[in-house]
């Protein structure tokens, strides 16, 4: 078998190897069935045994009870910085956003467009190096929703717990480090997470959101934009990715199988500690970029001394068979985007690339 790369991209990411064999494996004839999950019916009975069964198997891995809906979409989290806010402002038309970093911009740039948006706190000033507070946060107890981003691909933060927002809804875009850890949904009105970092292939995006809440769905919105069009009619509303939904599915159940989020959470922990210990011994030669309270498991972020080094680092790290590390082009840099299916040994080996380009350099 052809030998793979440590895959250190930011998204679409690395997927688990047992995943990607075993849809090989079903690709060209889906259990028997003569045809490819590509090509069958989204309405017959084989597609909607795949799609209730990754329903389950979220609900299980995060515990998610009945009043909640489980959505599979399109549009990547992109289209839910519009959903969200057009479903769910009404009737208020007010909402607060956390502002820290450059999704959260972009989801607060199509909330505007609806209503009123309070920026609650933002961390711009500190180039969001870190996250606020949360004594920092001026929430307006009047706000439809409290929208935050909970993991920062392109500046290594991440939140660990979640902003107290006393009772207004809890809106996430956890895009990036969904299913990392287990959380507790019913803290959350609405959760969306495009699926490329942390579920399956980009093209589709889940979507959790609280029952009660779909009552501010009004029938003049555009079909499409509409929650509760897509509830009632279980992601089916119209053709759904497939092929996503499926792969989505395998991934749920791989997760199970190892043990589910807790062991994952106990994962993640471990493969960041060896990379952020690696930063933090290497006597200022790699330095992190955020505050070590706010790092994240998911997107290890680093300098070196000058941009010359960082150039050289990536393109020796490239012929060694580490493949993403180039930081985000806004800020630059290094990261190493480290998700769930990330090999420990691709994070050890690394480490040991680190040591030796110190070295040398």
């Amino acid at each position: 078998m052809e030998k793979r790369i440590y895959n250190f991209s930011a998204g679409p990411a690395v997927l688990p190897e047992e995943v990607l064999l075993e849809a090989q494996k079903e690709l060209y004839s889906y259990k028997g069935a003569g045809m490819s999950i590509m090509e069958m019916s989204h309405r017959g009975k084989i597609f909607d045994q795949v799609i209730k069964e990754a329903e389950a198997d979220l609900r299980k891995l995060l515990d998610i009870n009945d009043n909640y809906a489980v959505l599979f979409l399109q549009g990547g989290a992109t289209l839910q910085f519009s959903m969200a806010p057009l479903n769910l402002m009404p009737p208020k038309n007010k909402a607060d956003y956390i502002i820290t970093g450059s999704w959260a911009k972009k989801a607060m740039k199509e909330a505007k467009r609806v209503g009123t948006v309070n920026v609650a706190a933002s961390t711009e000033s500190d180039n969001f190096t870190r996250l606020p507070k949360q004594s920092e946060l001026k929430l307006d107890p009047d706000a439809s929703y409290v929208h935050f981003t909970s993991n920062n691909t392109i500046y290594g933060t991440q939140w660990k717990t979640e902003p107290e927002t006393g009772g207004v809804p809890l809106v996430c875009d956890a895009s990036s480090d969904i299913l990392h850890k287990k959380i507790d949904i019913n803290k959350y009105g609405l959760i969306y997470a495009g699926a490329q970092k942390n579920i399956g292939p980009s093209g589709v995006v889940v979507v959790i959101i609280r029952k009660d809440l779909l009552e501010r769905s009004s029938d003049d919105l555009h079909t499409y934009l509409n929650y509760r069009v897509h509830v009632e009619n279980n992601s089916l509303y119209n053709t759904p990715p497939t092929f996503g939904v499926y792969m989505a599915g395998l991934v749920f159940k791989w997760l199970l199988n190892m043990g589910g989020l807790d062991e994952m959470y106990k994962r993640n922990k471990e493969k960041a500690q060896i990379l952020y210990d690696a930063i933090d011994s290497s006597d200022g030669y790699y330095k992190g970029t955020v505050v070590k309270e706010d790092r994240s498991l998911m997107n290890v972020t680093f300098r070196l001394p000058n941009e010359e080094l960082e150039k050289k680092f990536i393109e020796e790290a490239k012929s060694k068979g580490f493949e993403g590390l180039k930081g985000h082009r806004s800020v630059g840099g290094i990261r190493a985007s480290i998700y769930n299916a990330f090999p420990k040994k691709g994070v050890e080996e690394l480490v040991q690339f680190m040591e030796d380009f110190k070295k040398n350099n």
